[in-house]
This record gives C-alpha cells, structure tokens and sequence, in this order.
C-alpha cells in the first residue's frame, strides 16, 4: 500500500464516502482510493461502519475521515480549483451548488458537507498577480460577483490597460 508522507485529513459527520466519491465524478484527476471501516465501534459509529476514506481531488490526495459532528468543515480551509473557461467554471460551480451546496462570495461556494471551494478561472489569477491597475480593476470587479464571470474580469483588465496601468 502506499501511504504518502504527507496527507491531508478532512473530517466529515459521517458522510466521507459519499463526499469523495461525488469529487472523483466532478474533478478530473480525482478518484476514491480506499474505504476502510472501523474495527470496532467508536464514539460516533459502530464496527463496520465506514471509518475512512482514502480519495484524491484533482491531483491531492486526502484521506476523509468520518468523525461525528464534533468540529464542523469552516472557511479556514479550502480547495481552489483554477478553470481555463466560462464553461469550466460554469460546470465545476453548478456541480457543488446543485448537488445542495450553498453560493458565497467572489468565487466562493460550500459543498452539501460543508467544505468550502473556491472556484478561480485563470484570467482572475493572472490579473492578481499582474499587479497594479490591472489587479485593482479584476479585485473591484470580483468583489461584486459570486460565480466568476470570466467576461466580466477580461473586461476589467481591458479597462485597466487602456488606462495606462
């Protein structure tokens, strides 16, 4: 078996297995790689049930651990998936908020358990670290959007470098 050195740990209620396998059917390079029940019961399930879940999103690999609802997913982690296209970002977005997740902000948008993804088109990407006008222009832009609109932000960036910056 290959365990990695480092892995990291998301802990879920009880529904690990049903998250990995949702990402593996959305993200490409993502797949369910072992499911492993508890030997013996535990605070928040019973022998048999699944304990963990070994997945991979998008090229990282996790491991999903079915711990009961002692500490809950928060914003302080996320995954960031970079889209090339409207489409792109259309489909990945449209997956998590459809299959009972919940919208946020500037590209921002939390699962149906809770694990919050941002969901980065390139162009955005790109224009941040351009800097200057360029970068003011796609934040200002960004910070009024909940999807990304990738239109939108070309068109903040054509603004801003035919004013000079």
């Amino acid at each position: 078996m290959d365990i990695p050195k480092n892995t990291i740990c998301l802990w879920y209620e009880a529904e690990a297995e049903a998250a990995a396998r949702f990402y593996a059917e959305t993200f490409p390079d993502s797949r369910v790689d072992g499911i492993w029940r508890a030997p013996a019961d535990y605070p928040s399930g019973k022998a048999g049930d699944v304990l963990t879940v070994q997945f991979t999103v998008a090229g990282i690999r996790c491991i999903g651990l079915n711990g009961g609802p002692v500490f809950p997913q928060s914003e302080a982690f996320s995954f960031q998936i970079s889209t090339e296209t409207q489409a792109e970002t259309d489909r990945y977005w449209n997956a998590i908020v459809g299959n009972g997740g919940k919208e946020s902000a500037c590209g921002w948008c939390k699962d149906r358990w809770g694990l919050s993804w941002q969901i980065t088109p390139r162009v955005l990407t790109e224009a941040m670290a351009e800097g200057g006008d360029v970068a003011r222009h796609a934040f200002a832009a960004m910070m009024e959007m909940t999807k990304i609109d990738v239109a939108a932000i070309e068109a903040a960036v054509r603004t801003a470098r035919g004013s000079g910056g």
